[in-house]
């Protein structure tokens, strides 16, 4: 705990720069990805990019936050931190695709001990009724982030260099650092156990296979092809060894016996759904936006504006409301804007208005904003300090995960509408520009400049039609999410002293 009162604003702002570094960290590099395939070459192995970061990042989750819960929480942010700022600096000095993917694992690793337990620090230092206000600003990091990152990252990209996407992480993560180590302090007496390392590298093993087969498949190579089914195979048998494994140690990295809590299960469900139907609107409005009205990458960040503004405010509000009602009935609330939301944008087409798709976009950040701040403090109420770091690592895995098949899975929805469209308009024609396939091959404005205006008129209608049939699409997890939410149950934030009716579950 923190001996001082007065220490505990250093240490709320040491774990929101963290957090903003690494949760900005993925949507600023996927902007500068271009930039950075045209100076390096290997077109073929860039998606190793993202993906080293993002199997490191949901591999670690859950493995940092049992042994947080196991042996304290600082050494582990702190660990995070440093790793996360050396992976940064090599990020940085990267000469080729390969070392760029290896020094991007070693940033995830990084990632995956800083998010969870940020959150669990915060439960561990901040009293029932201040936790909601707190996990609102976490929220609203998390949601500034998602859309703020590509603006930034494109700015950087495009007018100091795509190295300082990555050297911008440092003076961040080192006052973060600063904060944390000279500012907490923790008084959990800690015992030793037995680390689960079976359920680690069964654990780590299955992500990998997963993430790999997800982003290879389609790609690079076939669906149907020996080397993604050997993946989608082995991630079968290390998931089935990884859940034979948990049922039987002492400690197991995470335990089955939380899913029986209804609140903690359903919460990390809504959170898996929300996330996949909420990764797609920051991946695809963006291209909406250049693809149809035209304009840089740059001015396609500045009109997602919008939909973190309306993230933040939902982000605030849904933290504050955590001591008046239930989580569920907060999520409900949620979903009455963001389902409604994803419905608009399935509604998009070359004729509307800019105006039009920034109310959507403002309809949509505000609903999903409920859920960055709600869906943590739920995962982790009831649990006391020996568990929240595992349960929090637990609901943050799952959102991860959520977002990973929501980019791949409508990513195909996607590719496969707009190639079908692009072969049905052009059959036998020649459009004078070779064969698109992909979408972002007209978001430049040099090469829209080259292409005829008709021409253009139907690529363009063809891309709207493509993302519009995605957003349809993203409906089925967004509606889903509504069905979870209603399984939530009634619990709520019991503050101390208040309710002395009712039992609190905070109370340990």
């Amino acid at each position: 705990m923190i001996a001082k009162e007065s220490k505990v604003n250093f240490v709320l702002a040491g774990l929101l720069l963290g957090l903003l570094m690494a949760s900005m960290d993925n949507t600023i590099v996927a902007t500068a990805m271009g930039t950075i395939v045209g100076e390096m070459g290997g077109m073929d192995k860039f998606v190793w990019v993202t993906s080293a970061y993002m199997v490191a990042t949901m591999a670690g989750m859950p493995i940092f936050g049992k042994l947080s819960d196991m042996y304290g929480r600082k050494r582990f942010y702190v660990f995070g931190l440093v790793v996360f700022l050396l992976g940064s600096i090599l990020c940085g000095t990267a000469s080729s695709i390969v070392e760029l993917s290896i020094y991007r694992a070693i940033q995830g690793i990084g990632g995956g001990a800083l998010m969870p337990i940020a959150f669990t620090i915060i439960f561990d230092v901040f009293p029932p009724e201040k936790r909601g206000k707190m996990t609102g600003l976490f929220g609203a990091v998390f949601g500034t982030s998602s859309v703020f990152g590509p603006l930034l990252g494109a700015y950087i990209t495009e007018y100091v260099g795509w190295h300082w996407i990555f050297y911008i992480n440092v003076p961040i993560g080192a006052l973060s650092l600063w904060f944390i180590s000279v500012y907490y302090r923790e008084s959990l007496e800690h015992r030793k156990q037995s680390i689960d390392w079976w359920g680690a590298v069964t654990l780590v093993g299955a992500v990998i296979s997963l993430m790999f087969a997800l982003e290879l498949g389609g790609n690079q190579f076939a669906w149907n092809s020996v080397q993604i089914i050997g993946l989608f195979v082995s991630f079968a048998v290390l998931f089935v060894i990884f859940l034979f494994v948990e049922t039987k140690v002492p400690e197991p990295i995470i335990s089955f016996t939380m899913f029986k809590r209804r609140l903690f299960a359903a919460s990390n469900a809504v959170a898996l759904l929300y996330g996949s139907a909420f990764i797609i609107t920051t991946v695809y409005l963006p291209i909406f936006i250049q693809g149809v009205f035209g304009g840089s990458a740059t001015n396609s960040g500045l009109l997602l504006t919008p939909m973190m503004l309306g993230s933040v405010v939902g982000s605030q509000l849904g933290g504050f409301l955590t001591t008046k009602t239930s989580f569920r009935n907060i999520m409900l609330l949620s979903s009455v804007f963001f389902v409604p939301g994803i419905f608009l944008l399935s509604t998009l087409s070359p004729d509307i208005s800019r105006g039009m798709v920034t109310f959507y976009m403002i309809i949509t950040g505000f609903g999903v904003g409920f859920s960055f701040s709600v869906l943590g403090m739920a995962a982790i109420h009831g649990f006391d300090m020996r568990q929240r770091g595992s349960a929090s690592s637990t609901g943050s895995f799952f959102r991860s995960l959520g977002m990973t098949l929501g980019i791949t899975v409508f990513g195909i929805l996607q590719r496969n509408q707009f190639e079908n469209g692009m072969s049905t308009a052009f059959a036998g024609q020649q459009t004078g520009i070779g064969a698109i396939t992909d979408p972002r091959a007209i978001l430049t404005p040099e090469t829209r400049a080259a292409i005829p205006a008709p021409v253009l008129d139907k690529i363009t209608d063809i891309l709207a039609t493509s993302i519009a049939h995605t957003f349809m699409w993203a409906l089925v997890p967004a509606v889903l999410a509504v069905v979870c939410i209603v399984l939530m149950g009634k619990e709520r934030v019991l503050i101390p002293g208040a309710n002395q009716n009712r039992p609190n579950p905070e109370h340990h």
